[in-house]
């Protein structure tokens, strides 16, 4: 025995219960591994990985899920199926050919919201809060830490579906209100509150379905600030109830405006395939802004089939968007706000330059708004049990801790941001486009209009001026060859 086993050897007589447990575990061990060994196939317990292999683990669970409840099943945060995305995208470096900006050169990442409106304003990021309600998804608290941080970093927050809560108001810098598809925050004391408005008309991982909260799902606090009769049901409408062809969206636009005073007016779509006549309804009435959600957008809750098998990915619904606005000489006009799948700087940055103005974070702010406080719920239960209305850990979700984590999130984001455009040779995050960027993957390339990262870069303003080009690596070896055949003869 070697040095190095003996010193890992112990004596039965004075560690015995050690000695036992180890014995005992190696004969269970060595059992079962047997049995997986020898057992038929189909008597094998090894059939069911090889089974759940073929189905995927996450569909046999679901299917499992169905089974129990025999209705349909709603899962949280969005799709998780992996679509052609922004990964498959990487951005230019400045060397020499164009000179990168110096470290200390301030860099401009400021977006205007409305860029036309009367009472447009200028966030300081191109980051905001996606929509996420009060009640029928976040607590009170984690809305107002949300209000908090974008406060701090100079952005918006924004209401969701839910009311809008007085003191998530008051601690919001910029707030915008998003016009719901149901009865409830559209009176013009509310409406007149926010510095913009968003009319929503669907969403990346709900399609334009509605939705209905059950009236025993509903508790006092909520019907205090839906300022909704117990007893009802809350129901968000296939339709906006005001829009029953598209000619009534100008009609609900201009009423806007009208109460607000000229605050911009957006709205919400989910990016599908007519999404180039979604946009031509939305821009011929007169909106400010317009935010798509892509397919890989989150939600409180939706059914798998519609987050995994409806709508467009995140690159492609970008770039679809933004050159249409820019065919039309739209995009001085009205601002384009990317949503779904936007987790990181990097991803910021190539939405920026496929040609949104901005994006929307969800699970990104919900994940670090938790930060440490997620320990307090792990490892029996999700973090979303800290951060959801009436669950288990919501009393124990620290306002302040939140806001200042997710504010420090936001302000590490636009430091990489502002680094990141220097190292493409720029001060202005407008100054972004395709042209900064290559890409990894055929279909992106071709659908986006981005080169393949394999592809030589033509230029004209070449400085080397050989008297001769090199021929083809090809022709030389055919010029060698034929030489050493000549000196043989």
């Amino acid at each position: 025995m070697s040095e190095k086993s003996k010193s890992r050897a112990f004596s039965p007589i004075r560690h015995p219960i050690r000695y036992l447990f180890r014995r005992m575990f190696k004969r269970m061990v060595a059992t079962y591994t047997e049995v997986l060994m020898t057992d038929d196939y189909e008597e094998n317990i090894f059939e069911i990985f090889t089974a759940t292999y073929k189905t995927g683990i996450i569909e046999t669970l679901e299917n499992e899920l169905r089974a129990a409840a025999g209705i349909a099943i709603d899962r949280p945060l969005g799709s998780i199926r992996k679509f052609p995305s922004l990964n498959d995208l990487m951005f230019n470096i400045a060397q020499l050919h164009t000179l990168p900006i110096e470290f200390e050169d301030f860099v401009d990442t400021r977006v205007v919201i409305g860029k036309k409106s009367k009472k447009s304003f200028t966030i300081d990021i191109p980051i905001l809060i996606a929509p996420m309600a009060y009640g029928t998804a976040l607590s009170k608290d984690v809305k107002i830490a949300f209000a908090k941080a974008t406060a701090q970093v100079g952005t918006a927050a924004t209401s969701g579906e839910g009311p809008i809560i007085p003191e998530e108001r008051e601690a919001a810098k910029y707030y915008i209100l998003q016009y719901n598809r149901g009865d409830w925050s559209k009176d013009e004391e509310t409406l007149c509150k926010s510095d913009a408005i968003e009319i929503q008309f669907g969403q990346g991982a709900i399609g334009g379905i509605g939705s209905r909260t059950k009236a025993e799902k509903i508790d006092e606090d909520m019907l205090r600030y839906f300022r909704y009769p117990a007893g009802y049901d809350l129901v968000a409408h296939s339709r906006q109830p005001e829009v029953q062809q598209a000619r009534d969206v100008e009609k609900l636009v201009k009423k806007l405006k009208d109460i607000t005073g000229g605050v911009p007016i957006g709205a919400k779509i989910g990016a599908g395939k007519y999404l180039e006549a979604d946009l031509d309804i939305l821009c011929s009435s007169g909106v400010d802004f317009i935010c798509v959600d892509s397919c890989e957008a989150g939600t409180k809750g939706s059914v798998p089939i519609l987050q995994d098998d409806f709508g467009i990915p995140a690159p492609f619904a970008i770039s679809r968007s933004a050159e249409w606005l820019y065919k039309y000489n739209l995009k001085d006009h009205i601002t384009l706000l990317a949503s779904g799948k936007i987790r990181v700087p990097g991803d910021m940055l190539k939405a920026c330059a496929l040609g949104a103005d901005a994006c929307y974070i969800g699970n990104a702010a919900l994940f670090t708004v938790s930060h440490t406080q997620a320990l307090k719920t792990i490892p029996y239960e999700p973090v979303t049990q800290l951060v959801w209305h009436g669950a288990h850990h919501t009393d124990e979700f620290d306002l302040e801790m939140g806001a200042a984590s997710l504010a420090n999130y936001l302000k590490s984001c636009k430091e990489e941001l502002d680094r990141g455009i220097r190292a493409l040779g720029k001060k202005n995050l407008k100054d972004v486009n395709k042209s900064d960027l290559v890409s990894l993957s055929e279909l992106i390339s071709k659908g986006c209009g981005v080169p393949m990262a394999y592809e030589p870069y033509e230029y004209d303003d070449r400085l080397y001026k050989p008297a001769e080009a090199n021929p083809p690596r090809r022709r030389i070896r055919k010029l060698k060859k034929k030489d050493d055949e000549e000196e043989k003869e």
